[in-house]
C-alpha cells in the first residue's frame, strides 16, 4: 500500500493526484504549494536529523525550509515531499537546501541559486551489482533529505591548451568526467567559489554540494552514530560522518584513500608537481582506514556511504544500480 503524506481532505488528495502526473511532477512551483498546503509539512530550516533507519519509507512527509541566499540578499523557500511505495520511495524537491546559501563564499556564485524541480526514486531494498560503477558528470551522485544533490565530480581540469586556463593550466569548466586530471572542488588549493557549505551553483542555478554539507548532522552523534541524510543514486543510505565500531565506540569514519607519494608525472599533458590533493587523480585507495573504494561499508547487514574529513568526501563510486531518476536533466 502506498503512504501518503496527505491529510484526509479534499484539496490534499488535489494534490496528490497532481504531483502524480508527469506534467507536474518536477515544477519547483507546483512542488512548493503542495508542501504550503499540507497541514502536517515539517518545517527543517536549519534542522539536524536524528533518525537512524536506512528504510526510506520511514522519512515519508512532507517538508519545508525558509533560508536566505546571502549573496544576492534575498528569501528562498525549500519544498520536499517524500512518499513511499511497496519497492521504492519518491523524493521530490524544488533543490532549495533548508540551510543559507552563499555563505563564506570567496566570490559569487557564477549562477544565481534557483528552484529547480525533480523527482528521485529510491530502492528500498538496493541490492549490490558485483561491479563498481564510477562516478560522472551526467548524473547526480545523491540527494539530501533536505532536498539538494550531492555532485561530487567537478567539470574543471587541467588543460593548458585552453585558453581559459589559469597559470598552471586549469581551467573549471568544460571537462569530461574522463579526464585524467580532473579538479577536486574540496581541495582548498582550487578556485572554485564554494559556500560554508562546501556548495555552490550549476549553469542553471542548481545548488550542489562537493562535500561535507554541514548541515542535517553535527558533531554530537547519536548512541548509534549519526543520523541518516540521504541516498545514493543506487539507492543506498548517505549517513552523516559518525558510526559505531566494532568495540561499541562511536567515532568518524576514516575513508581508504591516502595521497600518493611523490610527483605527478609532466609530460604528455600531465601536470607534474607533487601529489597535493589538487586532483583527484592525486588520491589511490589503500584500504587502510574503515571504508571501502566507493566510501562506504556494512555495519550490523547494512550498506551505506558516510561522510568523511578527508577525500573522496561522501561517494567515490556506487555499489549498486543508479536509478535513472539520477540522470541530469538534458
Amino acid at each position: 500500500m502506498k503512504k501518503r503524506i496527505c491529510k484526509i481532505g479534499l484539496q490534499c488528495i488535489a494534490w496528490t493526484a497532481l504531483l502524480a502526473t508527469t506534467s507536474f511532477a518536477d515544477d519547483p512551483k507546483v512542488i512548493l504549494e503542495a508542501v504550503e498546503s499540507d497541514p502536517g509539512t515539517v518545517k527543517i530550516t536549519g534542522k539536524i536529523l536524528t533518525n537512524t533507519s536506512a528504510d526510506c519509507a520511514d522519512y515519508a512527509s512532507a517538508y519545508s525550509s525558509e533560508i536566505t541566499d546571502v549573496q544576492q540578499k534575498r528569501s528562498l523557500s525549500g519544498a520536499v515531499i517524500v512518499t513511499a511505495q511497496d519497492d521504492t520511495c519518491t523524493i521530490q524537491s524544488n533543490g532549495i537546501p533548508n540551510h543559507d546559501v552563499g555563505g563564506d563564499s570567496r566570490r559569487d556564485f557564477a549562477s544565481e541559486v534557483a528552484a529547480i524541480g525533480h523527482s528521485f526514486f529510491i530502492a528500498r531494498k538496493p541490492e549490490f551489482t558485483g561491479e563498481i560503477t564510477e562516478l560522472g558528470h551526467t548524473n547526480f551522485d545523491a540527494v539530501l533529505l533536505n532536498g539538494a544533490v550531492v555532485d561530487i565530480q567537478s567539470a574543471g581540469c587541467y588543460r593548458p591548451s585552453s585558453p581559459q586556463a589559469d597559470a598552471n593550466g586549469n581551467v573549471l569548466a568544460g571537462c569530461r568526467s574522463d579526464d585524467p586530471w580532473l579538479l577536486d572542488p574540496m581541495s582548498p588549493l582550487a578556485t572554485f567559489a564554494e559556500d560554508n557549505h562546501h556548495a555552490h551553483t550549476q549553469p542553471d542555478g542548481r545548488y550542489h554540494y562537493h562535500g561535507n554539507p554541514n548541515a542535517l548532522f553535527d558533531d554530537n552523534p547519536g548512541p548509534d552514530g549519526s543520523p541518516l541524510i540521504g541516498f545514493a543514486a543506487d539507492g543506498f543510505p548517505v549517513y552523516g560522518s559518525y558510526f559505531k565500531d566494532e568495540t561499541g565506540s562511536v567515532r568518524k569514519a576514516v575513508p581508504g584513500y591516502k595521497l600518493k607519494a611523490g610527483n605527478r608525472p609532466s609530460s604528455d599533458g600531465n601536470p607534474g608537481g607533487a601529489y597535493n590533493g589538487l586532483y583527484r587523480s592525486d588520491y589511490e585507495f589503500t584500504g587502510a582506514g574503515d571504508l571501502d573504494e566507493c566510501n562506504g561499508m556494512t555495519i550490523n547487514g547494512q550498506y551505506a556511504y558516510y561522510v568523511t574529513d578527508a577525500y573522496p568526501w561522501i561517494v567515490a563510486c556506487l555499489r549498486g544500480t543508479p536509478d535513472a531518476s539520477f540522470d541530469k536533466p538534458r
